[in-house]
């Protein structure tokens, strides 16, 4: 794929933080020497970490250069690192691990996760948030439009890069022999938008990306058209014609 955008990203800035919000409240750490972001992007949930712990090092670790651009602009002081999380260990002594919606793009991402926490030293944290929208319409769409000609010989690769996420179960199961406790819940957030276009528009900063990203501009175009015309008529007008993106995602909090 491309590079990240993080002008498109922030569109949403407010609801893509809301569940940065939600989950730094139930990480239990009243102080933390080292934390760190992973998977930071433009520095919004970093700056979280920074007004919870001030007095803590704070780091971002992000894949993207563009997201990294936009944090280091918007935090100064701070380190931002560009890496890819599945060959990246903390710093020795780190107390919080805090990760916003990225391990659902890193394949086997419960072998990391497990690793991650085995490096933490007793008492640390690590609070994980991944979207579980795959089976939304705003996802089972862009893999139908996929499927379709004239995109299929380019896109069907893309429609499988993404697997739904294990069950809570699984996360617990692999969790709990390295923890003292795990703490595992799902929220369905509403977003109201604006009209289903803001939905595209949504979705052109996340999960869209491996869709959009390969094709021309040509095909772009007609991709889209047909994407927004099938997200037009999920996604309804309210009666005051916004529309609500149903939008489920899962927490993790892991204190070992």
């Amino acid at each position: 794929m491309a590079d990240w955008n993080a002008q498109q990203y922030l569109k949403f800035e407010d609801e893509r933080t809301r569940p940065a919000r939600d989950l730094l409240a139930q990480v239990p750490l009243q102080d933390a020497r080292k934390v760190v972001d992973i998977g930071c992007g433009p520095g919004n949930s970093t700056a979280l970490l920074v007004d919870r712990w001030p007095q803590a090092v704070v780091t971002g670790v992000d894949t993207s250069a563009d997201m990294l651009r936009q944090a280091r602009e918007r935090l100064p002081g701070h380190t931002f690192i560009e890496a890819n999380i599945a060959h990246w260990a903390p710093p020795a002594g780190t107390d919080v691990l805090f990760a916003n919606a990225v391990f659902q793009w890193v394949p086997d991402h419960i072998k990391q996760l497990k690793r991650l926490v085995g490096g933490l030293p007793p008492g640390g944290v690590l609070a994980v948030q991944m979207p579980d929208t795959l089976g939304e319409p705003s996802h089972i769409l862009m893999r139908e439009v996929a499927y379709m000609e004239p995109w299929r010989k380019q896109l069907s690769k893309a429609a499988e890069l993404r697997d739904a996420l294990p069950k809570p179960g699984a996360y617990y199961d692999a969790l709990r022999p390295l923890c003292a406790r795990v703490e595992i819940w799902h929220t369905i957030y509403n977003h109201v938008l604006d009209d289903a276009a803001s939905v595209v528009e949504w979705v052109k900063g996340t999960g869209l990306r491996p869709f959009v990203d390969p094709l021309e501009p040509a095909e772009r175009k007609g991709y889209l058209a047909e994407y927004t015309a099938r997200i037009a008529a999920s996604y309804l007008p309210q009666a005051d014609g916004k529309v609500l993106l149903r939008f489920p995602r899962i927490f993790i909090v892991a204190v070992k």
